[in-house]
């Protein structure tokens, strides 16, 4: 028996897989920091260029501008009813000339429909609906008798249980050449459209070339399929009438250490993938399109849990299968709040859906990884994304087995094991209090720099609350791809914002 339990434990095939996955770790964790320190100075040079550019434009030029692109606000919404007259009242105030709203009720079983009706005085009309891509079928189409409301369109869908069937319908529907999809939760500052359609008119550039002594204009055109902008909680912020009146940080524990990750995320990540054009996405509560693009590409896979990578996976394989140039651009500014999910079912249900939406991207677009033809996105973002996301969960899971294998067996290197854990502690505290700081030094979107540093200490507690949630909530998800497990579009239990405690009634007793 002792003979078994020491070629289980103590054995030399066992002593050199072990070792192996020692120096694989090593060697994984190394070149993953390397990766965050690259996307930092990327993250910097960035951010530092994107305002030079733009310290000196007037960006009311494009607003009184005859020439400004239209624009088609997409919103899909299913059980909204706490909150969806604010957020589209929020989005009607956007600061753009040519714009429309496009709400689609997938199939709302709250009164979110009856209070759109009631409160935008919307009547049921003929509309020209033609479907360009594929969604649920499409019931009613809704305008409002008020002239204010003019830029507003309702859509009444069969539930498509999901947000890419119900962006599809939108799409079908939009007016304008460019569409901007967000979800109905979400705040947008009001120079939103105006600040995500300025990389789309700037993207044609060109240069002086001689040719045999005549000079010449020789374009470089790389067309803008798609921008972004980073997105914060509005937890706890102060909202009036669905406008952003005070940032704050949210002071419930969930969505603050979403507030910590989504600033990192942007600021540091998207802006480092920006300065050599390999954004891997554009995020799904806010992003702007070149309609014509999208719906070439196919549109939102209306199967798909990962809508918004798997849009831009789309239509960048489009323009790499047809040999044209193309960017995607990320704004650092803070352009949408979203409501962050305050409780951990709802928390594990959102972040479930998204692990499992990535397990389903890089399957069903397994084609692309480390394939040259498709550039910078086979090349470097889905490689990127399948060795550093998809299989960081499995990896660091089988680390924690593997460390107490190593501790139950009296295997362990104890000095070597703190001096590593610490180091990758300590790391990881400073890439997310730098982020944190730059941002704040950069935009200032605290009042305080009190409340800044309540969430720089957010950093010291990830590893150890939020970070572990994070990994089993994603190996949830990649059991639900495998096991084929069935989801259905969730409601997400708003809170809502904005609303001001009514004054209590007060009875006045005669005589």
């Amino acid at each position: 028996m002792k003979v078994i339990v020491d070629f289980f434990t103590r054995g030399p095939f066992w002593e050199t897989i072990g070792l192996f996955y020692q120096y694989a770790i090593f060697l994984y964790c190394l070149s993953l920091l390397l990766i965050y320190g690259l996307l930092g100075l990327l993250s910097l040079t960035s951010i530092r260029l994107y305002m030079s550019k733009n310290a000196s434009v007037d960006f009311n030029i494009i607003v009184e501008s005859p020439l400004a692109p239209g624009i088609s606000v997409i919103a899909p919404a299913f059980n909204e009813g706490v909150t969806i007259i604010s957020n589209v009242r929020s989005l009607l105030t956007l600061n753009y000339p040519k714009f429309e709203v496009i709400i689609i009720n997938d199939g709302s079983t709250d009164d979110t429909l009856e209070k759109l009706v009631e409160e935008f005085e919307l009547v049921e009309v003929e509309y020209a609906y033609r479907e360009k891509l594929n969604c649920k079928p499409v019931k009613r189409i809704f305008k409002s008798t008020n002239r204010a409301y003019d830029k507003l369109v309702v859509i009444d869908k069969i539930n498509g249980n999901s947000k890419a069937d119900a962006s599809n319908a939108g799409v079908n529907i939009a007016a304008f050449e460019y569409f901007l999809c967000t979800d109905v939760d979400c705040i947008l500052d009001k120079d939103t459209l105006i600040k995500l359609i300025k990389p789309f008119m700037d993207e044609e550039t060109s240069t002086l070339k001689e040719v045999n002594g005549d000079v010449q204009i020789e374009e470089d055109f790389k067309r803008v399929i798609a921008t972004g902008a980073t997105l914060r909680m509005v937890n706890s912020s102060d909202v009036d009438e669905g406008l952003m009146i005070r940032v704050r940080p949210p002071k419930r524990l969930l969505p603050r250490f979403q507030e910590m990750e989504y600033i990192r995320a942007f600021v540091l990540g998207k802006m480092g993938w920006d300065r050599i054009n390999a954004v891997p996405n554009v995020s799904g509560g806010l992003g702007m399109f070149d309609k014509d693009i999208a719906i070439k590409a196919g549109g939102y896979d209306s199967l798909s849990f990962a809508e918004d990578m798997d849009l831009i996976t789309r239509m960048g394989a489009y323009m790499k299968d047809n040999k044209k140039k193309y960017s995607v651009k990320y704004v650092p500014l803070t352009l949408c709040w979203t409501e962050g999910p305050t409780t951990l079912k709802v928390f594990g249900r959102q972040r479930s859906r998204w692990g499992r939406g990535l397990a389903q991207l890089m399957s069903i677009h397994r084609k692309i990884i480390f394939n040259p033809h498709y550039g910078r996105m086979g090349m470097v973002v889905y490689p990127y994304h399948f060795i550093y996301e998809l299989l960081a969960p499995i990896i660091e899971f089988l680390g924690y087995l593997f460390y107490i294998y190593l501790i139950l067996t009296n295997q362990i290197n104890w000095p070597f094991a703190i001096i590593l854990i610490v180091f990758i502690y300590t790391y990881s505290v400073m890439i997310t209090t730098i982020a944190l700081l730059w941002d704040q030094i950069t935009f200032k979107y605290y009042k305080t720099w009190g409340e800044t540093i309540g969430l720089c200490l957010m950093a010291f507690l990830e590893p150890f609350i939020y970070h572990p949630l994070i990994v089993f909530f994603a190996l949830k998800g990649y059991f639900n791809f495998i096991t084929g497990r069935k989801h259905v579009w969730g409601n997400m239990q708003r809170q809502g914002f904005g609303t001001q405690p009514q004054p209590k009634k007060t009875t006045i007793k005669a005589g």
